[in-house]
């Protein structure tokens, strides 16, 4: 009985420090008490280490004991971190003695027990630490560092920056996810980024221009004078009451026939029928005009100013009937005004604005404002889920939310900003296939879908508007790294979508009845095509260097092509008389459109002749290594009509040289190479050119200003305008105009030449 009460001494396994404290020691090394303490003097007396865990006998089935787990050393910091923070601290109990008939081998086995439980209590602590940290992670990104950023600054561009996308390996890295200048910072969609290719001429032309006795600095420093004067004494006042008259009847008649038969037929704002008979209740009325009608009426006639004529004659009577719409739609306590009819008021002086060069850069910014008018008023609802009500208005409410997401998304396209719409935040459906009288009746019923209608081309972009929706967040939004394989997959998917719709209108063509416009095909074909081109610019620059990317170069070729041949017209001349017609709509409205309207079609234009231009020069550059017959001749006469295009821009009224400064400096480039000539001889030649395209310009801006000097405006109408830039001190859009033109050739030493890479307008006056 004495032997059995008997308890041998266990050997020490516990360090010093913990033994002499008397508490628990994980019998690491060292431990995890002398790790907190700070202490550097664990050690063990007469102990060997026990091997890691994975290398200890498993002996399973056994019982875990929850008062002694044991801990593995810590691998990475948030293993050590829970080390310090979950490693138990209990008291010992002294126990001198153990029985006589435990055996080593019994011992064993129970620790090897007691690490296995203690390995899997580890293993779910870390997975609970490791699913915390995530979700952490993703609450409060920290700023990625797979952002690349190059920064380019030279005597001719500025500085800005080129975000690259390096999250990939490889050439990936040269791919121009957005571009930053200044406090703005554009997606991939906007023209910015794909000008980039073209950023050989500045390099070859900067010592030139820097010097402030050359002719070219000379040159362009007159010009940007003259078109300040000239667009200070445009820019009417703010704020502008709407008390200017409108134009003769027999020409309003005209302004709004030119309206419904181009943009209306694209944009459904309008039930035609009504606004018409208010029109002519106008004329007739002698009561004053209802005030809402009257703004619609402006906007409406100065869209339809776009296409009047060839040299946009009614430019300034046109940006007046905008200031005036913009001053009544941004009064305060507007919620009396919350109809169908603000809505379209306020659709109106987007595409105004956008058209008539009226603060075209904050279209975009202005657009986000009308989109969460719509969502208020519940347009994002569709009827069937909201009391009962007209199919007059059941359609109008369906054709409006149906424009504001295809103007939305157009101008979310042209910022390069992203587009804030998702398909699952709205149920409205698309409008019905009626004509605008159906709407008049009882209970009209819709027309079939092979049969056309006044609302048929929106309801052909409508079918795309997934597609193009998903390609604008895949270029803009906020850390979006698509690879090449997502881009060839929303190509072939926006491709497959299209088809059915160039079906159907080819149809309606050949039919029978009814039948659409060469301007609506060809409006309809420029915005799709438009975004194929923005999807593949960034891989320009890659494809003319690697084949994997031939594809994109292909693409943006053939591309390019058609928007050109569509927005220009051979027949189109520069005309030294203002002429207009009354000849059924066609290819010329377009023609006229990108003309003299800025925006969504102007930037386009100016996309293909450039793209065009760099792809001729990369094939020039190919013959120098590859051998002679790689230049598509057909190319080369589309240099030549973009330089005829500028020019008729500022015919128009366009103020700013630097687009035909800058076909100029391109047709001079092609040409050099085609010659031969070497680098300085070919930077020479360009710079002659310059000069040669200012020389040109100079005497049709100097005519501009004098005209308003002497007569106070154009030809055409009664127009007026502040007499200097000080008699509007406060313009509503002065202050955001990061687009001025004359931003872009800024030649004072105090602030380098800014022309490729401006505050300027998104708009073709962008080179």
């Amino acid at each position: 009985m004495a032997e059995s009460e008997r308890r041998r001494r266990r050997p020490p396994v516990s360090c010093t420090l913990c033994r002499r404290r008397k508490i628990r020691c994980n019998r690491e090394s060292p431990c995890s008490n002398c790790v907190r303490s700070k202490s550097g003097n664990c050690f063990y007396e007469n102990y060997i280490s026990p091997p890691p865990p994975s290398q200890r006998p498993i002996a399973l089935g056994q019982g875990p004991r929850r008062d002694e787990p044991h801990f593995s050393p810590p691998t990475n910091s948030i293993s050590s971190a829970i080390t310090a923070t979950t490693a138990p601290t209990h008291t010992s109990n002294p126990s001198p003695r153990a029985p006589s008939s435990t055996t080593a081998s019994t011992r064993a086995s129970q620790q090897s027990s007691q690490d296995v439980e203690s390995l899997k209590v580890r293993i779910r602590q870390l997975e609970d630490r490791l699913s915390r940290t995530y979700q952490a992670s993703s609450r409060s990104p920290a700023p990625s560092s797979n952002s690349n950023i190059e920064v380019i600054s030279t005597g001719i561009s500025g500085t800005f920056y080129v975000h690259h996308d390096d999250q990939l390996v490889g050439p990936s890295q040269s791919i121009h996810r957005s571009v930053s200048h200044k406090s703005r910072v554009f997606g991939q969609s906007h023209w910015i980024t794909g000008f980039a290719a073209a950023r050989s001429i500045l390099n070859l032309i900067e010592p030139y221009v820097r010097e402030e006795t050359s002719r070219i600095f000379i040159l362009m420093t007159k010009a940007k004078s003259l078109a300040r004067a000239i667009k200070a004494r445009r820019n009417p006042l703010w704020p502008s009451p709407p008390v200017s008259p409108l134009p003769p009847k027999d020409v309003a008649d005209e302004l709004v026939d030119r309206y419904f038969q181009t943009t209306e037929c694209v944009y459904r704002i309008l039930h035609i029928p009504t606004f018409r008979r208010d029109y002519e209740a106008y004329w007739v009325s002698n009561t004053p005009p209802n005030a809402a009608f009257l703004i619609q009426l402006k906007l409406v006639l100065a869209i339809g100013a776009t296409t009047y004529d060839e040299r946009f004659s009614l430019r300034a009577s046109a940006m007046q009937w905008v200031y005036e719409a913009q001053t009544w739609v941004s009064e305060p306590g507007f919620k009396h005004r919350l109809n169908i009819q603000y809505i379209q008021t306020n659709i109106l002086v987007l595409l105004a604005r956008e058209f008539v060069d009226v603060g075209p850069d904050l279209v975009w910014i202005s657009a986000g404002s009308l989109f969460r008018i719509a969502v208020y008023m519940g347009l994002h609802r569709d009827p069937s889920r909201l009391p009962k009500t007209t199919t007059y208005v059941a359609e109008m409410r369906r054709r409006l939310w149906n424009t504001i997401l295809e103007v939305s998304l157009q101008l979310s396209l042209n910022s390069g900003g992203p587009p804030f719409i998702s398909l699952d935040m709205f149920d409205t459906g698309p409008p019905g296939n009626f004509d605008d009288e159906q709407l008049n009746a009882e209970d009209p019923v819709p027309k079939p879908e092979n049969q056309f209608t006044q609302t048929s081309v929106a309801l052909a972009l409508r079918q795309t508007f997934p597609v193009r929706l998903a390609i604008t967040k895949f270029l803009n939004d906020h850390g979006a790294h698509g690879t090449y394989g997502e881009t060839l997959r929303l190509d072939a998917d926006l491709r497959a979508s299209y088809k059915p719709v160039l079906q159907n209108l080819q149809t309606f063509k050949s039919g029978k009845g009814p039948r659409p416009s060469e301007f609506e095909l060809d409006v309809v074909g420029i915005i799709t095509n438009r975004y194929i081109l923005s999807l593949h610019i960034p891989f320009f620059g890659l494809a003319i260097e690697e084949a994997v990317y031939a594809f994109s170069r292909k693409v943006i070729i053939e591309t390019s092509l058609k928007i050109w041949h569509a927005v220009y017209s051979p027949t189109t001349t520069t005309l030294p008389q203002i002429h207009h017609d009354t000849a059924p709509i066609g290819r010329h409205a377009l023609a006229r459109l990108v003309t003299c309207a800025s925006g969504f079609f102007r930037i386009v234009a100016v996309q293909a002749h450039v793209l065009i231009a760099t792809e001729l020069t990369a094939q020039l550059r190919e013959e120098e290594t590859l051998g002679p017959g790689l230049v598509r001749q057909d190319l080369i006469p589309i240099i030549d009509e973009a330089k005829v295009w500028s020019l008729q821009c500022i015919e128009a009224g366009e103020t700013s040289i630097k687009g035909y400064f800058l076909v100029c400096l391109l047709a001079s480039q092609i040409e050099g190479l085609r010659q031969g000539l070497g680098k300085e001889e070919l930077g020479r030649f360009m710079v002659k050119a310059a000069e040669e395209s200012e020389e040109r310009c100079l005497p049709m801006i100097e005519e501009m200003a004098a005209q308003w000097q002497a007569e106070g405006a154009p030809e055409g109408l009664d127009q007026t305008a502040p007499a200097s830039a000080s008699a509007t001190p406060s313009r509503f859009f002065d202050d955001w105009d990061f687009a001025m033109e004359d931003a872009m050739f800024d030649l004072d030493n105090t602030a380098p030449m800014n022309w490729s890479f401006n505050e300027a307008s998104q708009g073709p006056s962008m080179f």
